[in-house]
């Protein structure tokens, strides 16, 4: 199979279903977005971190596969002629939310209770956890504007949503592991 098509050499994609509509699409931005923070994920698993984080990773990444075949799906043709959905894969749950939820409340048990906002960086690898939290709020953004237009499973928004803030825990839980300083944003006050 060649990687190639030229299908889309004139500005166009594919959606599941068949659908062209524009590379610029906002469901293209949308699960480009969710496809891009899945790298950043992979970039974080690829650091020398504790198995739990790589293992909870994994299944993050399995689950924003997942997240970019909801978006990826034509709202028309989600439903095949003999009734059956297009997606026959498992959606996102609320159990994969309350994953997130789980992960992030034992990593906030070892940490510090936060006073100030924090600035990101410390380590490379607190940093990648930095990125890949702007790059989640990003596909939230663009993810909750279509859905707006081309309503999805609530649970994709919500999966989302969570993600990002367990993402700025992970930062700060890998902040104490890897003995970064969490540099704590202290506005200068006027004169």
């Amino acid at each position: 199979m060649k990687i190639y098509t030229k299908t889309g050499d004139k500005g166009t994609t594919a959606l599941f279903g068949g659908t062209r509509v524009p590379k610029h699409h906002l469901r293209i931005e949308s699960y480009g977005t969710v496809d891009e923070l899945n790298s950043w994920m992979g970039l974080i698993r690829d650091q020398e971190i504790h198995n739990h984080y790589k293992d909870i990773i994994a299944t993050i990444q399995d689950k924003l596969f997942t997240v970019g075949a909801v978006l990826a799906t034509d709202p028309d043709k989600m439903v095949l002629k003999n009734g059956k959905e297009r997606l026959n894969i498992e959606k996102i749950s609320n159990a994969d939310i309350e994953l997130l939820e789980i992960e992030m409340d034992k990593m906030n048990e070892a940490l510090p209770q936060m006073t100030h906002f924090i600035l990101p960086g410390g380590h490379t690898t607190v940093s990648y956890c930095h990125i890949a939290r702007t790059v989640c709020r990003r596909a939230e953004r663009l993810a909750s504007h279509l859905n707006e237009n081309e309503p999805f499973e609530a649970n994709v928004l919500s999966f989302i949503n969570r993600l990002s803030d367990y993402l700025f825990v992970l930062a700060r839980k890998l902040s104490k592991d890897l003995d970064a300083n969490e540099i704590k944003w202290i506005p200068e006050k006027k004169d």
